[in-house]
């Protein structure tokens, strides 16, 4: 079966893009959106509203969770029915029974039995935002019961799909370890933003931006401001994943670095690289306390290019890689405050005026559109494999959710 023509006679490639989250605040998959809108009919399956572009969204309601598993059949490894009881795969699978695709991309682990079953004519891709298998791995009860589902997961579902991207070398390597997967990387980069390197505040403005976990031990941050000699200030703007954090973040920094640090709200995404432009410098340290943040490559770290900053990072390896390739900043000793205290006292105006001119020059290099190749091509592989080649430039249907 191909897909219905478009207004201008010319059949467009059907495709689903599956993920359990809200799309259109989730940074990723809009990426994914916005890459094949144009040359596809797209349709979304998630939480939340319809992104803008889709040819239509089957949404999921919000009080269907989407780890919600039975704990007995996880206990008993009974597996295969764990995953066909999940409410969230129930309702989907309901609601697009009976649908046909081309192909469909699959938004993390836990959406590729689902898609599969689908059965799309060209085949499916997998796009995995973490290493699944270890994605909570510092919690007890999820290592016991979950992580043996998720392996499972990948080992039944993931092997199978026609295509497999990650976010990070080092989590593909892992994949390709323990799953034998062959897994290509496309960073979670930053859209291109056209702009040019500011001059040096005096003080050095530091920035932050983020989530705020417990796990990132973003109190060694304020220690090491608290350590610095040097004329520097630091903004921290968070996103409220636990208020109570926050809470004791803004009292450490009061008692710990007085009014050179601040814990601010978080800015909406669409404003955040004009609010970070503002710095001088973007500032993220991470311990490595689980699989995942060891092998971090956030986009944070890409927004600070995009906005233009120098940037100073803990030496994880995939971060530290791209600082030292593009010459960004500097990668401190080790993960601890004083290490980042002496990074930071380290800086002075004519280092973090050169590092924000490399930042300039790599922006396009380390830009989203550079980066989203890596979907586009096994994406449109599936499609003519359908039989439905994408035509680049081709009108939509007119179909709305």
């Amino acid at each position: 079966m191909t897909a219905a023509p478009s207004p201008g006679g010319a059949p467009r490639p059907r495709l689903l893009i599956l993920s359990f989250s809200p799309i259109v605040g989730d940074a990723r998959v809009l990426k994914q959106v916005r890459l094949f809108a144009p040359d596809y009919d797209v349709t979304t399956c998630g939480y939340g509203p319809a992104p803008e572009g889709v040819v239509d969204h089957v949404r999921i309601p919000d009080e269907l969770l989407n780890w919600r598993l039975s704990r007995p059949l996880l206990i008993l490894r009974r597996f295969r029915a764990a995953q066909e009881r999940q409410e969230v795969v129930r309702w989907a699978r309901e609601r697009l029974a009976g649908r046909r695709f081309d192909v469909v991309l699959a938004d993390d682990a836990e959406t590729v039995p689902l898609a599969l079953s689908l059965h799309p004519d060209g085949g499916v891709h997998a796009d995995l935002h973490e290493y699944a298998p270890r994605q909570k791995e510092g919690v007890p009860r999820w290592r016991l019961f979950v992580a043996p589902y998720v392996r499972w997961l990948c080992r039944r579902y993931v092997t199978r799909a026609d295509s497999v991207t990650t976010v990070a070398e080092g989590l593909a390597a892992e994949y390709r370890r323990e799953f034998g997967l062959d897994v290509h990387v496309v960073t979670n980069a930053t859209p291109y933003r056209d702009a040019a390197p500011r001059a040096v505040h005096d003080p050095i403005r530091l920035v932050h931006s983020g989530a705020a976990l417990p796990d990132r031990h973003l109190e060694r941050t304020i220690d090491a401001m608290g350590i610095v000699t040097g004329p520097l200030t630091l903004d921290l703007y968070l996103t409220r994943n636990d208020p109570a954090y926050i809470e004791r973040l803004r009292e450490r920094a009061r008692t710990v670095a007085g009014d050179r640090v601040r814990v601010l709200d978080p800015v909406p995404y669409a404003e955040l690289l004009d609010v970070l432009a503002d710095y001088d410098v973007g500032v993220f340290s991470i311990p490595p306390v689980s699989f995942n943040y060891a092998h971090t490559l956030p986009n944070k770290l890409f927004d600070f290019v995009q906005a233009r900053l120098a940037v100073v990072v803990s030496p994880s390896p995939e971060m530290a890689a791209v600082v030292r390739a593009h010459d960004l900043g500097l990668v401190t000793d080790d993960f601890e405050a004083p290490s980042l205290a002496r990074a930071l006292d380290a800086l002075t105006p004519e280092d973090v005026a050169r590092w924000a001119a490399h930042a300039d020059a790599a922006a396009r290099e380390l830009s989203a559109e550079n980066q989203v190749r890596g979907w586009a091509e096994p994406v449109d592989r599936l499609a003519r494999r359908a039989g439905v080649p994408p035509r680049r430039g081709a009108a939509p249907r007119q179909e709305r959710p």
